[in-house]
């Protein structure tokens, strides 16, 4: 079933529990908190502190994206400020295996990310382990950036991959979905839809996140 994940990094942070009510009213199931170190990716954004403040704001799942170097270093500070979702990227960890097991050790699903330019096959040995794989369909580091098409065919390559593997892992997209990009994105297989600038972006996100699911589940509703 497809779901849609506010990403509260498009959000007004003065407003943050308004903003993820309103976003939850129009059909987000799951907060996305995009966590930057101004190391691995350009920007730096929130940590451990306003996720706990978030976990008091919402009863949804909070699904934690660490785009950080040594992740492993602070998986035990946000299962302890309520994170629910953990995912880290394939590129930011030295033992990949070892992370995801952290990960699930501090009682939270663990996921890995992808980068753009990594291919899917290079985790195949992983999938097992995981809850979730994240498809980045921009380079991270900022919102509102422009969808690269590539990455429909890396989340067609999931979806065969977890058929084949008999896996039960769901997939993600982050960057980019919006209501031009997010039929193809679903009828490529994707479930899970990050969406920042679409649902915040123009302020009314209680209405833009309605809009968002519904095209995405009509798209779904056609494959």
């Amino acid at each position: 079933m497809v779901e849609l994940l506010p990403s509260i990094l498009s959000a007004d942070f003065a407003r943050l529990a308004d903003e993820v009510a309103a976003a939850e009213r129009g059909g987000g199931t799951v907060i996305h908190v995009d966590v930057m170190d101004g190391h691995f990716v350009p920007n730096i954004t929130i940590g451990p502190p306003v996720v706990q403040s978030l976990r008091k704001a919402t009863k949804l799942p909070l699904d934690c994206h660490l785009m950080i170097e040594n992740p492993d270093e602070y998986i035990p500070a946000f299962a302890e400020a309520g994170a629910n979702w953990l995912s880290v990227h394939y590129e930011a960890c030295r033992h990949l295996h070892r992370s995801l097991e952290l990960i699930a050790h501090h009682g939270m699903k663990p996921g890995v990310v992808l980068n753009p330019a990594t291919r899917v096959d290079l985790i195949i040995d992983i999938l097992p382990m995981v809850h979730h794989v994240l498809i980045m369909s921009v380079n991270p580091g900022f919102g509102g950036q422009q969808f690269i098409p590539f990455s429909l065919d890396k989340i067609r390559r999931l979806a065969e991959l977890r058929q084949d593997l008999g896996l039960t892992y769901r997939i993600e997209v982050d960057g980019g979905v919006a209501h031009d990009t997010v039929a193809q994105i679903v009828q490529a297989g994707a479930e899970l839809l990050v969406a920042g600038n679409a649902v915040f972006g123009a302020a009314h996100a209680e209405r833009d996140a309605r809009a968002l699911l519904a095209a995405a589940r009509e798209a779904a509703s056609q494959t």
